[in-house]
């Protein structure tokens, strides 16, 4: 198949510095592939940093890493206008956000003003400066974190954060394989390597996402299921159409990374709780294992086409 090669360069790029993660590493490509973002929830020191660094070199891109604060403003993100001492004039000065692959690290720190500088970014690809509107570099990918055992000090992120997200899932501590691989510093060795992706070959595989084929049947069931999220009692809110567009968009980009042109009904099943634990709300507890367990309980009562 046409993009099984640089795929799988891509994967086996960032596997040989990101360890015994081969799920976490198919959703960043598949955020990659589908142009999305993915959010990270998890503890610190579990190589969040890592995989973005990797995703960015194996895309031949840039790569920077901003800790969010409670004292950070949007220009601080974003940039703004600063003055020329040479003519007085006002010149734009890009912020961290002008990279391919942003980590926005422990995002849930920041204020909501400074939460939401970004949604623009990631929606449209650019970001709007004193009327005038910059376009942000392509590939573009922001990896967020927040840290789900630290309450205080933090601001929950708003719907239309979350929804900016195509995937949520979470690291998790290394087998004792891998992290005795991170101990002889294994990873740095495979930081030295080139390349795997190249623009053109990115933007053909972007091309080739889009180019899947999706059978009537496997609409009808992601249809199904987004309705079965609205009438769970479990959940207070279901999945929104734009979860639903969401699950299909990533079912085609997880299809491609496993070499077919085609979407199967595993490929959607594999995708139900990364992206749409974020955009359901459980009816009698809080937190992303409970949407989770609510969200696999429902994609169990579905029928799959076939099935």
């Amino acid at each position: 198949m046409e993009g099984a090669g640089p795929l799988a360069a891509l994967r086996g790029r960032v596997e040989r510095q990101v360890f015994g993660k081969r799920q976490v590493v198919d959703l960043a490509v598949v955020c990659v592939l589908a142009g999305g973002h993915l959010l990270l929830e998890d503890v610190p020191g579990v190589g969040k940093t890592t995989l973005g660094l990797a995703l960015a070199r194996a895309l031949g891109g840039t790569f920077r890493r901003v800790q969010f604060t409670s004292d950070l403003l949007p220009a601080d993100i974003l940039g703004g206008s600063v003055l020329d001492p040479r003519d007085g004039s006002l010149r734009f000065r890009p912020g961290p956000v002008f990279t391919n692959v942003l980590l926005a690290d422990e995002l849930n720190r920041t204020p909501p003003r400074t939460q939401s500088a970004l949604l623009e970014a990631m929606n449209e690809g650019q970001v709007s400066i004193d009327g005038d509107s910059h376009p942000l570099p392509d590939p573009f990918l922001v990896i967020a974190t927040q840290n789900p055992h630290e309450l205080h000090g933090t601001w929950p992120l708003p719907d239309s954060q979350l929804d900016r997200f195509l995937l949520r899932t979470s690291m998790g501590y290394p087998d004792r394989s891998s992290e005795r691989q991170v101990l002889r510093g294994e990873s740095r060795r495979g930081a030295e390597e080139g390349v795997a992706v190249s623009a053109d070959e990115l933007r053909g595989l972007k091309a080739a996402v889009g180019a899947v084929s999706v059978h009537e049947e496997i609409e009808d069931y992601v249809l199904d299921l987004v309705e079965a999220t609205r009438t769970a009692p479990t959940l207070v809110r279901g999945s929104s159409t734009r979860g639903a567009e969401a699950l299909l968009r990533a079912a085609r980009a997880h299809a491609l990374l496993q070499g077919r042109t085609w979407v199967i009904p595993e490929d959607v099943r594999a995708l139900v709780v990364p992206v749409l634990a974020h955009r359901v709300v459980p009816r009698a507890e809080s937190g992303s294992e409970a949407a989770a367990a609510v969200l696999r309980e429902v994609t169990a009562g579905v029928r799959p086409p076939g099935g």
